[in-house]
């Protein structure tokens, strides 16, 4: 018999990061909240990145460490003046240290409504599969 675990629907306010890397800039650096998912194929990743665009979004791989950082630009136009700030601004940045399961060349990313999915596809050798077995 399982035991049904209820849980709970939880707000998580962005997370600042306590030790990013050093910084060329001033401002606030965000760590982006991240699901993964994994299926026999492949491995996703979703991050939230409200307000970062395409333009503003850096994706790079190296030395098998894939790096996310994107910058969240002032809403303001030039004319108009703050009343009230709720909704923070600054960059985001997180990394991962990929394994040799990934498929480097194949790395897929879209970015849509703020919110990242990058599909990190495992090698043809990782992929699990059936041997078929014949009699005699």
């Amino acid at each position: 018999m399982t035991d049904n675990v209820s849980k709970e629907l939880k707000v998580k306010g962005k997370q600042e990061v306590t030790t990013p890397a050093e910084q060329t800039r001033p401002g606030t650096v965000f760590s982006p909240s991240v699901d993964i998912f994994e299926t026999d194929r492949q491995i996703t990743l979703v991050a939230d990145l409200p307000g970062v665009t395409p333009q503003n979004l850096n994706i790079d791989l190296r030395d098998d460490i894939l790096t996310i950082s994107g910058d969240v630009q002032p809403f303001e136009g030039p004319d108009e003046k703050d009343l009230a700030i709720e909704y923070e601004i600054g960059k985001y940045y997180r990394q991962f240290t990929l394994s040799e399961v990934i498929d480097q060349n194949r790395i897929e990313a879209q970015l849509k409504d703020g919110v990242l999915r990058l599909n990190l596809p495992k090698v043809e050798k990782a992929t699990p599969r059936t041997v078929k077995v014949s009699a005699g």
